[in-house]
């Protein structure tokens, strides 16, 4: 099969870990596609589907995404960057958007005839991202269920214990990302430990560790 991941950073993997490179190597008899963009919201999928997927005739496509729009509607800190770089209006998506543009995605897929497969985004940062994530992750769920796509909920599967409270994010955060990925920085696992984190190195993205533990649980997922 030839399989399109479409997401965002997570899917991406510049910034951490890159399951979707794990997953070729899980699976060689399958092509898989790294259609992933750092920041994307699931306004930004609707915008680039028939370029980065369609146009392409997959067999098949793993849709992940809803960190950054969850993040964009609990830290108005952040809707800067939503707007400007990611020209979200108003620099928020609310959960009634984000299930609304979810279901399109899944229809023009279906539409298309492609075999869909939709993965709720784990997230380790703090209780009120988790849970805020979490509110996307159950639309994302509710938008599959309708349509009958099978959906894999990494969030559960990835928890921590225990989750400590963390500041809310600022667009100092954002832009410490852009300043990392241009000066090529990885020190990804001195990051998780003084974090306190798990399978990540910042809350949200994966170490190279984390990508593999991601890539185990899709493997059979997407491919049974």
């Amino acid at each position: 099969m030839r399989i399109i991941c479409l997401g965002d950073s997570l899917t991406w993997g510049g910034y951490g870990g890159n399951y979707v490179e794990v997953l070729a190597q899980l699976r060689p008899e399958h092509t898989f596609i790294n259609a992933g963009i750092g920041g994307d919201t699931v306004f930004n999928l609707l915008r680039r589907l028939e370029r980065d997927v369609l146009t392409k005739s997959p067999d098949g496509v793993f849709v992940m995404i809803g960190a950054n729009d969850a993040i964009s509607y609990l830290y108005p800190a952040t809707r800067r960057y939503y707007s400007e770089a990611k020209r979200v209006p108003e620099g928020y998506i609310t959960p009634d958007q984000f299930e609304q543009s979810f279901r399109e995605l899944l229809s023009r897929l279906q539409l298309a005839h492609i075999v869909t497969w939709v993965g709720l985004q784990p997230n380790e940062y703090s209780p009120d991202l988790v849970e805020m994530i979490g509110n996307y992750n159950a639309r994302a769920a509710s938008a599959a269920r309708v349509h009958g796509i099978p959906t894999i909920d990494l969030m559960s599967q990835l928890m921590p214990e225990h989750l400590p409270d963390r500041p809310p994010f600022t667009m100092d955060d954002i832009n410490l990302i852009g300043r990392r990925v241009r000066a090529h920085w990885h020190d990804y696992e001195t990051a998780r430990q003084r974090g306190g984190f798990t399978f990540t190195f910042d809350g949200s993205h994966p170490t190279p560790e984390g990508a593999k533990l991601i890539a185990g649980l899709l493997a059979d997922f997407l491919t049974s």
